[in-house]
């Protein structure tokens, strides 16, 4: 989860929402990523699409079987999705997202009778740390612009 933090922390420094995520399979890092859809112009660019990408070009599949995905923030649906196709086998995501988690807080996307795979989850590893990263950048971003 530390080096999903940094992630997150390099999206900060891009003016991003800083969420990060880091694939790893076989114990080793094959995929990092931050949130960035606003610099890649990319309404898909979500911390966890970007590692999924960078790991399945590292590993040269698309299909991640076994692999844990940190993430600092709970996954938002399309996320779940991506996971569910890479075969993603552990999920463990830092703090909840009340607004558009789609884990445990707005829905239980990954219990959906119809899926086709299961996958573990993990939730409230380093919590409080990654709940600080996401509330002071939305406490500079509303001193600064009220557009947040």
């Amino acid at each position: 989860m530390r080096a999903a933090l940094e992630q997150a922390r390099e999206a900060r420094r891009h003016d991003e929402v800083p969420v990060g995520a880091v694939v790893v399979l076989d114990g080793q890092v094959v995929g990092s990523g931050f949130n960035q859809p606003i610099r890649a112009i990319d309404p898909t660019a979500h911390a966890e699409i970007v590692a999924l990408r960078d790991a399945a070009r590292r590993v040269g599949n698309y299909r991640l079987t076994g692999a844990v995905l940190y993430v600092t923030v709970e996954p938002c649906l399309m996320c779940v999705g991506a996971m569910v196709h890479a075969r993603i086998g552990t999920l463990v995501y830092g703090a909840p997202e009340p607004k558009a988690g789609a884990v445990h807080s707005t829905m239980r996307a990954l219990e959906h009778p119809a899926l086709n795979h299961r996958i573990e989850v993990v939730g409230g590893v380093l919590e409080d740390e990654c709940r600080v990263v996401v509330q002071e950048f939305f406490r500079e971003k509303r001193k600064t612009n009220a557009e947040f």
